[in-house]
């Protein structure tokens, strides 16, 4: 039978190879337009997940975005930068993707139509019910995605999922489905493009208001941030003088002795 799902649509768009780069760029730029409303339209249920998220998270409980293809590489890419950005162990939020470690870069043949096997994956982290489990999949069918959600929630963990089709099996499966309908892409069926952009986007909304409750932030700064290389010392040793008024060589030396701006603010003394 034919899938009729939106994501895998015809696009409104036809003859693209006869097209001039200046209308191709235009075009697909055109079709980006339409990203930021419907992600809009799903920030009530992306609100109701992030407090239950939270609350979780307070508790000692963990984040995991499993996917399959674009998906799975842009739940690993948003887990990736959690750490450095706010100074949380790398086992605080973890993206797995159908296929494992190797499917990041290259294809892993039929990965992602086993549904057994997004369970297994989790279970490998020891999951348990304080933690979260979001499935990301454009078409809202992906077997390794499905199965992974379906057999968390039997299991009394936290569910959701990010999806660009309506009324999907992946959303029956979670207890908040978050459905972000683009449209047809601009190439037929590669959600790669706009469904990919809405998926990053909402990774981004989740774990950055997540990150912020949980006290990571202070006033519109990255105090908890890494020092991995020279130009985050720099941004470190900006924020030290900004906050506290002191020169830039004491600021600095500051930040190296205590590792990060957060730790310089709470125990420095003036003299």
């Amino acid at each position: 039978m034919a899938d009729e799902s939106i994501t895998e649509s015809e696009s409104s768009y036809n003859n693209l190879e006869n097209m001039s780069v200046r209308q191709l760029l235009d075009s697909i730029h055109e079709e980006d337009r339409k990203v930021l409303p419907a992600v809009q339209k799903a920030i009530p249920q992306i609100e109701k997940l992030v407090i239950q998220i939270a609350e979780r998270v307070m508790q000692g409980g963990r984040l995991f975005y499993v996917g399959a293809g674009t998906s799975g590489r842009l739940g690993i890419l948003d887990a990736s930068e959690i750490p450095p950005t706010f100074g949380v162990d790398y086992g605080v939020v973890v993206g797995l993707i159908a296929g494992g470690d190797r499917a990041i870069r290259k294809a892993v043949e039929a990965a992602e139509d086993n549904a057994e096997l997004g369970w297994q994956d989790l279970l490998e982290h020891q999951i348990n019910k304080l933690d979260t489990v979001i499935g990301i999949a454009a078409s809202g069918r992906t077997p390794y995605v499905i199965g992974a959600v379906r057999k968390s929630r039997e299991m009394g963990i936290l569910t959701a999922c990010i999806t660009n089709n309506p009324a999907s099996e992946l959303a029956r499966q979670v207890e908040f489905p978050i459905e972000v309908i683009v449209g047809p892409e601009f190439v037929s069926g590669s959600t790669r493009m706009k469904s990919g952009t809405s998926q990053k986007l909402i990774l981004n909304m989740i774990t950055t208001t997540l990150m912020i409750k949980l006290g990571r932030v202070k006033g519109n700064r990255m105090v908890n941030m890494q020092l991995t290389n020279q130009k985050l010392i720099e941004r470190g040793t900006r924020m030290i003088m900004h906050e506290l008024g002191l020169d830039e060589a004491k600021s600095r030396e500051l930040l190296l002795v205590h590792g990060s701006v957060k730790k310089v603010l709470e125990t420095y003394k003036p003299e």
